[in-house]
């Protein structure tokens, strides 16, 4: 085999091109000097070989022969293509390209154009601002491998008009447009390729008969979305991350399809999957995580998604890591989705979502929603820390949760406004307020269903409502396995539940239903109210029907104020008190006398520190008042912004209604009622507490007395920014913090009541002491006295101990050594 080279000049760095024939006979004809590439290219014959000499080349080359073309051995980079315009290198035949430099400056062409055979083309780096750096069309199908692609002014790779080919290990660095364009019925594959830096797309399919597979690629830092497949084309990713894009993760639309297999998708600031009209995502062990916007949002009607073996998890947004709405179908098969705000929401008539044997954990706040006529299916499923474990929200909304376990919630199930869900085989263990939460018109059929221990009820079912209880049983239920309350003005005649054969492990306290609650019984089954007052254990079923508990006689007004007087200080608290309780007293035998009565508002607001007696002088206020008839109960509720505010959109105006129900008769007494409204408000949902609350207190200003609490300036910021607030409370009570004398009294007091003596100079020092107290925000008032006195208690154990035999003076002296230390 044997060899010629050739010089050539033109304005170019001076280069030798070898070329190996493979026959002598031709090898005649072809001997000689060229002026250029383009002529020894024209030369050459199928299987030449032509090695270039380093240089820059500013020639617009193509390659009609299966030839090899490459750069010289050891000097990669040293052979640079670079005309002035148009396009540098076409490849026309199963040629092979290797070891070559492209440089293009055509913003209309691209760099390196195959168009075709199966060409093989390998370390090309193409550094332009062309169309494209590398564009495939028509019947060719290349083999690319180890090529690098930095066209900061278009495409990286388009492959068009039924182009194929195989790329493997190539890296696009930087694209002006999409990292790589499918489109015209094209079907490239991608093996290992690494796609960043773009300023669009980073894969791109598009169009009918469009196809894209890549199997182990990269995309990442893309100035859109990392993945677009639409207008019916298809795509197939396996093994492969998409991450870091400034768009969403994956998007398809218009009728297309993609299946992803063991992919990761992360650090998305969008969705990390968005598909709509009539697209379909098969997704299959691939995680989904650190998602600013939805993990799956799935809408229009025809768009599917099945995801199996697949985990969703760590979202830093605020919204649900499942979204299906407006008629799409999403299929969650053996799949975990945790560390999320809401774990799937199903919404719109035609929605629908099926879950089967899957996880949804670490729910700040539902994990699975249904609203406006949508369909939701849990077969199997675990739900684990949830804020709610379901809610079934309105008409039209339904579906089945079938042999599902809700752990650890706040409330297990709700079903409110005529959503009318099956339960079934489902277990609710652990919830704080509520296994099961049925209101405001909603319906539902539980069947075989069990809440064990809820720190509230059980079964929890208000307004009336027509839901089914069948074959259930509850235990350990703090506030009683099964609550039916009042079903109010608006419940309709013979509304209420209706129970067989339920049970629970309470034996005592069953409240009987008013007039218009009615628990609908079936002829032979057992009614199924069941007590609020947990009693006797017992670890048999009994009946549902028990007698009542009698309730306590009511004390006097006059020995309720009498505790009132013996408080420590409140001198000013005592008066407005007794003040308000006169206008009552008095008021209330005006109208007995056929007079007329001054209408006295009967809401409060506490202000002041902790510490300072607030929930004591609630708790004996509403017992005032129910001893003068004006309240029927007079009990307290204490509550805060956390047992007030929801999550979303309608669950605080539940919340704060079911607070509001547990008061009535008596006070409901809002702690730190300021954090309703922040100062930086924007979506909180404290507002919905704050209307709910106020047309409440309006429908039924004789059925609960509310009274609003928290440090001084910030109640004045609260009342002064929701007007609506301040006009319907009668007035505001200070409590000021205690003076030294005062914090002696409660140590007096609690040294008196736990059998201990103060020594001399015990209270000397005691006034010194708590002169000497900073009054910081830390300070806690009648608390901090008390914590004084359980200090003292713990060193003077702590010197007796070391006393082999104590007198009674050792054992009750509380001398001024036994004081902490200030701090």
């Amino acid at each position: 085999m044997r060899t010629t080279r050739w010089g050539h000049s033109n304005a170019m760095a001076q280069g030798t091109v070898q070329v190996t024939h493979t026959g002598t006979s031709r090898w005649r004809r072809r001997t000689g000097e060229y002026a250029s590439l383009a002529a020894a290219l024209e030369a050459a014959a199928d299987g030449d070989v032509l090695t270039i000499a380093p240089g820059t080349y500013r020639e617009n080359l193509v390659v009609q022969r299966a030839v090899t073309l490459r750069g010289p051995e050891g000097s990669p980079g040293s052979v640079r293509i670079a005309p002035l315009d148009g396009v540098p290198l076409t490849v026309c035949a199963s040629a092979v390209v290797q070891d070559l430099h492209v440089e293009g400056q055509d913003a209309a062409a691209p760099a390196l154009l195959v168009e075709e055979g199966t060409p093989e083309l390998a370390d090309i780096r193409i550094v332009t601002r062309s169309a494209a750096g590398i564009e495939v069309r028509g019947g060719a199908r290349p083999t690319v491998r180890r090529c690098t692609v930095d066209n900061p002014a278009g495409i990286g790779i388009a492959v068009l008009d039924g182009g194929g080919g195989v790329f493997e290990d190539c890296e696009i660095v930087a694209a002006g447009q999409a990292g790589v364009a499918v489109r015209g019925g094209a079907h490239p594959r991608l093996e290992r390729c690494r796609v960043h830096h773009a300023s669009g797309v980073g894969l791109s399919a598009t169009g009918e008969n469009s196809a894209l597979e890549a199997v182990g690629c990269e995309v990442y830092e893309v100035r859109g979305s990392g993945v677009q497949v639409t207008g019916r084309a298809t795509a197939h990713l396996t093994d492969c991350d998409v991450h870091r894009t400034t768009a969403d993760g994956v998007t398809l639309d218009t009728d297309a399809v993609l299946t992803l297999a063991d992919c990761r998708i992360h650090d998305i600031p969008e969705n990390a999957v968005d598909l709509r009209s009539r697209s379909v995502l098969t997704l299959t062990r691939t995680t989904v995580r650190q998602f600013g916007r939805n993990g799956l949002s799935v809408w229009d009607p025809g768009t599917r998604v099945d995801a199996n073996q697949c985990e969703i998890f760590d979202s830093t947004g605020d919204y649900p890591a499942v979204w299906v709405s407006d008629g799409a179908t999403a299929v969650l098969d053996s799949c975990r989705v945790h560390d999320v705000p809401d774990a799937l929401f199903v919404l719109d008539r035609g929605s629908r979502a099926d879950v089967v044997d899957s996880d949804l954990s670490q729910v700040r706040n539902t994990a699975v929603s249904v609203s406006d006529g949508a369909t939701a299916q849990l077969d199997d499923c675990r739900i684990r820390e949830a804020a709610t474990g379901a809610w079934f929200r309105d008409h039209g909304s339904g579906g089945t949760l079938n042999n599902c376990t809700v752990d650890g919630t706040q409330t297990g199930v709700i079903v409110t406004k005529g959503a009318d869900p099956t339960i079934e085989r489902c277990t609710v263990d652990s919830p704080a307020e509520a296994g099961f939460y049925v209101s405001a018109g909603g319906r539902g059929s539980f069947l075989n269903c069990r809440v064990t221990g809820s720190g509230g009820y059980g079964f929890h079912v208000i307004d009336g409502c027509r839901t089914t209880l069948k074959k259930c049983r509850t235990e350990r239920c703090a506030r009683g396995g099964y609550e039916f309350a009042d079903g109010g003005p608006d419940a309709a005649s013979g509304a209420g539940p209706v129970v067989e054969d339920c049970t629970s492990d309470e034996s005592a306290g069953v409240r009987q239903p008013a007039a218009t609650e009615t628990a609908v019984q079936t002829a032979g089954r057992s009614p199924g109210l069941l007590g609020s007052i947990p009693g006797q254990r017992s670890t048999e079923q009994e009946p549902l029907i028990m007698p009542a508990e009698p309730e306590k006689p009511a004390r006097t007004s006059k020995a309720v104020l009498g505790e009132l007087d013996a408080l420590v200080g409140l001198d000013s608290v005592k008066r407005e008190v007794r003040a308000l309780t006169d206008m009552i007293e008095v008021g209330r035998r005006r109208q007995q006398a056929g007079l007329k009565a001054a209408s006295v508002k009967r809401h409060l607001v506490f202000t002041g520190s902790p510490g300072t007696g607030k929930t004591t002088v609630a708790r004996l206020y509403g017992e005032i008042l129910a001893s003068l008839g004006v309240l029927e109960k007079g009990h307290l509720v204490e509550v805060s912004r956390v047992d007030l505010v929801g999550e979303h959109i309608g669950s605080t105006a539940i919340r704060t209604q079911e607070a509001f129900d547990r008061a009535r008769g008596g006070v409901l007494f809002i702690d730190e009622a300021y954090a309703l409204s922040p100062e930086d408000s924007g979506r909180d949902f404290g507002k919905e507490a704050i209307d709910t609350l106020v047309k409440l207190m309006e429908d039924h200003r004789d059925a609960v007395v509310v009274i609003v609490a928290g440090y001084t300036a910030e109640m004045e910021r609260f009342l002064s920014v929701n007007p609506g607030v301040a006009s319907r409370f009668s007035r505001t009570i200070t409590f000021s913090d205690y003076g030294p004398e005062e914090l002696l009294r409660i140590v007096e007091q609690q040294a008196e009541e736990h059998e201990y003596r103060l020594a001399p100079g015990a209270t000397e020092a005691l006034l010194k002491y708590f002169t000497a107290l900073p009054k910081g925000p830390a300070f806690g008032n009648g608390r901090t006295a008390r914590q004084t006195f359980e200090a003292m208690v713990e060193r003077h154990a702590s010197r007796v101990a070391q006393v082999d035999d104590p007198s009674t003076d050792d054992l009750t002296l509380l001398y001024a050594e036994d004081l902490p230390e200030l701090s």
